[in-house]
């Protein structure tokens, strides 16, 4: 059983009661990723929860908003905290409120929307893939990143432009169904995700693969988009209801005992569906519904651990470093379930990074809105994932395969980024190193 599994303790408690569990001890504070970078108190976790405590009954500052849009909302203070601070609540809250009432300059509301426009909508998506292909194919690329163009017009242009991995012909859209080979040990759905169909479509075809050589018939709704995870994130809470809803019900349809989840910011949010849902207003029945979606949500490597293998592993010589998603280890409590399936396969050696806590600086689209800090982390990320002489690294969310492999490019540094589910994948269909490896 993870964290999640549990009822959800903080959907209905009021924020002042959620503000009062912290006691200030600082256990929070070396495994603040803003607080490590700086060392200001208004950026770590306690001075947030200060912060939100002076300003619960007064105007939201100009100050303290800054304060609060620095916080990468990575949750590793959750995971530190000993006296069960529910912190996740209570920055989703304080950003809920913060989109309300705080009125943002022109260019920061201009990109805000930009993003909410495009990266939610999994069709969009997928309609930029043709022109960022003949982009990359062109070599502008290259020229663009030496001129330090973008970077002087718009850093979150420039961020997108610097982590978008190279794209080839993605393979076919996967069917509505499918089924278990041999034996059907199970019936489970699959998330696409957004980030993770346009831009890893291989990483979804490769889940698919594995569920079902393990014995699953795995549904692929059509009708399913976004999990509102991105914009929860963010503080759109609203939006992220409405997205939830919509998935909800594509599921309800599908009929399916377990919903699998191949991305840790998707699963994270998923499984806090009830609080979501309650947070923006909705209905008891909606939340009821909810909160039964909520309980079939699982990431893929512990559905896996808990189902059993029955699919043989071949082996892979390959060295690898395994990357914590925060949103799988912290929001998730999901740690040893992807080094277990890595471990089991033959040949491969699993190292960890040191300062595995620390974010590298994704979080959702934080990389986007606050370009210099996620920058740096994401540089120590590449940094200690370097450290370990390691060939591959491997993680379980897309947005920290984007952000640390593009880290890894800009220090020069030899190691490609799979995903667990590839690396599964190719042991369980033959495959060899190189495949991973891209380098044949």
């Amino acid at each position: 059983m993870t964290v999640t599994d549990l009822p959800d303790p903080a959907a209905d408690r009021p924020f002042e009661e959620l503000l009062g569990d912290c006691v200030h001890c600082g256990f929070c504070l070396p495994t603040c990723p803003t607080h490590v970078l700086w060392g200001q108190e208004m950026d770590s976790p306690r001075g947030r929860i200060h912060l939100m405590a002076q300003t619960h009954d007064d105007v939201l500052t100009e100050a303290a908003v800054g304060h609060f849009d620095n916080c990468l909302g990575c949750l590793a203070c959750v995971t530190a905290c000993p006296s069960g601070v529910a912190y996740d609540a209570l920055i989703d809250r304080t950003r809920v409120r913060v989109e309300e009432e705080h009125r943002r300059p022109l260019p920061e509301r201009a990109l805000r929307g930009a993003v909410f426009a495009l990266f939610p909508h999994r069709r969009r998506l997928r309609m930029l893939r043709g022109p960022l292909r003949a982009y990359q194919a062109s070599g502008a690329s290259a020229l663009v990143r030496r001129s330090g163009l973008l970077d002087r017009v718009s850093p979150a242009l420039a961020t997108m432009e610097r982590v978008a991995p190279p794209l080839s012909a993605p393979p076919p859209a996967l069917p509505e169904l499918v089924p278990a080979v041999g034996r059907a040990r199970a019936r489970v759905g699959m998330l696409l995700g957004c980030v993770q169909d346009a831009f890893f479509p291989d990483v979804n075809t490769a889940t698919a693969r594995i569920l079902a050589l393990e014995g699953c018939d795995v549904v692929v709704p059509r009708d399913q988009g976004c999990c509102g995870a991105l914009s929860g994130h963010a503080g759109r809470g609203a939006e992220a209801a409405g997205f939830l809803e919509a998935l909800i019900g594509a599921f309800e349809r599908a009929g399916v005992e377990r919903i699998v989840v191949n991305s840790a910011g998707c699963g994270s949010g998923m499984r806090h569906a009830e609080r979501v849902l309650s947070q923006a207003g909705a209905d008891d029945s909606l939340v009821r519904r909810g909160r039964a979606f909520a309980a079939k949500v699982v990431d893929l490597t512990e559905f896996l651990v808990d189902l059993g293998p029955v699919a043989e592993r071949h082996p892979l010589p390959l060295h690898a470093a395994y990357h914590d998603a925060c949103h799988l280890s912290h929001g998730q409590g999901v740690t040893r379930q992807p080094r277990a399936l890595l471990a089991g396969i033959p040949g491969l050696t699993l190292s960890d990074l040191p300062n595995r806590e620390i974010c590298c600086g994704s979080a959702g689209v934080y990389n986007l809105f606050n370009p210099e800090p996620a920058r740096e982390l994401g540089d120590r990320k590449a940094a200690d994932a370097a450290s370990t002489g390691a060939r591959l690294l491997v993680s379980g969310n897309p947005g920290c395969s984007l952000q640390v492999a593009s880290a890894l490019e800009r220090a020069g540094t030899p190691m490609a980024v799979a995903h667990t589910a590839r690396v599964l994948d190719a042991s369980l269909r033959g495959l060899s190193v190189r495949s991973l490896l891209g380098d044949g």
